[in-house]
């Protein structure tokens, strides 16, 4: 979460009647409350989706058209009028979407953490799952540490109702606990610029580019910072480990899980042209600036200072196909939270709730649900 790239999302890139769409928007508004509650600042900045040529002109218009229909509060602007908002900004049209905002995820984390504790809960850091059993009453979770300080002593816990949150390491605990899954978590860097403090004030809102229909992810973007600064990215450049946060990181346990399983090599292929365009731009900072310059023509590479990258979480499926919504796996006694990657920060808190609510129905039978308009 401390890698989060703090924006509260509104909702707009998601089908209609999906989860994602649904607890997006929810969650949005549940964020900004419990920020209000506890006194955590944040910024309604509002985004604005800039079209750079006819090709993304048409597919914006498509984007406005969803966001109608999911009920988003959303402007079309023309070129001049982009111009005006944000003299900076080169487009030929844009969408405005107001209910975009940003945040301190780790700040809301953090507080999180303090009414767990306040209300009796245990945060127990530095500690590996080793193993997870259900029966018909309980399941037993055996837990070590990892704190190099201390003995590694396994100790086992015991649950009625146990909630896994794995995130990049989802698909392991999910087998752990014995469930028959056809999927893997893939690790996709996310790597940011910040700009250089002059340019603090470049744009006064979230700058996005019309996503483009061969990549998975949104694309390179500006972000306005919580602390006052402007970030430029993330590129998504397929990870060679799952918590691979320094640049060149390799794993080879992890790479030979990714070997193993069919549907990375799909995914690559399917990916594969793209992935070297990444890859590159990656590499080769001129590459990575003219993403950027597409829309905001004033910078420059000596603009760009590298910033810390974060990992997305994403669930692949043995045919090579992104899992798109949120993805629950159920047992009697289990829940299993098998893919939330963007908008997972702003849609959390709306998720706690539908895991609570199957939680305490405890359901009678196993099922497996990609929970999907």
């Amino acid at each position: 979460t401390g890698h989060n790239s703090g924006v509260i999302h509104a909702g707009i890139y998601y089908k209609p009647g999906s989860l994602k769409a649904k607890l997006c928007k929810e969650g949005a508004q549940w964020t900004r409350d419990f920020c209000d509650e506890h006194g955590i600042p944040y910024r309604n900045t509002g985004k604005l989706i800039v079209a750079t040529n006819d090709a993304e002109l048409e597919r914006m218009h498509a984007l406005y058209e969803r966001a109608l229909i999911n009920e988003l509060d959303v402007e079309l602007i023309d070129e001049a009028e982009l111009r005006r908002r944000e003299p900076n900004i080169t487009g030929v049209g844009a969408i405005f979407l107001t209910s975009t905002g940003i945040v301190s995820y780790t700040q809301v984390c953090r507080k999180m953490a303090e009414v767990i504790e306040s209300r009796g809960g245990t945060i127990r850091l530095a500690t590996k799952v080793v193993a997870i059993h259900e029966s018909l009453s309980e399941v037993s979770i055996d837990v070590t540490t990892t704190d190099p300080s201390a003995a590694e002593d396994r100790e086992r816990l015991y649950a009625r109702q146990l909630v896994v949150c794995g995130g990049i390491q989802a698909d392991r605990l999910a087998r752990m606990a014995g469930l028959d899954v056809d999927f893997q978590m893939v690790p996709f860097r996310g790597e940011y610029y910040r700009l250089d403090p002059k340019h603090n004030d470049i744009v006064d809102t979230l700058i996005y580019p019309v996503p483009d229909p061969e990549l998975p992810f949104l694309g390179v973007h500006l972000t306005l910072m919580m602390d006052g600064g402007v970030t430029v990215g993330p590129n998504a450049v397929m990870g060679l480990s799952r918590e691979g946060y320094p640049k060149f990181s390799l794993n080879v346990a992890d790479m030979a899980s990714f070997v193993r399983f069919p549907g990375f090599w799909k995914v690559a292929k399917k990916q594969f042209k793209t992935g070297i365009v990444e890859q590159k731009n990656s590499l080769y900072k001129p590459g990575y600036l003219q993403l950027v310059r597409k829309y905001c023509p004033k910078l420059t590479t000596a603009d760009l200072t590298p910033e810390e990258c974060g990992i997305r979480a994403q669930a692949v499926k043995t045919d090579g196909s992104m899992v798109e919504d949120f993805l629950f796996y159920d047992t009697p006694r289990m829940l299993h939270v098998c893919n939330a990657p963007s908008p997972a920060a702003t849609s959390a808190m709306p998720i706690a709730a539908l895991i609570a609510q199957k939680v305490l129905a405890h359901d009678a039978s196993p099922q497996t649900s990609e929970l999907a308009g």
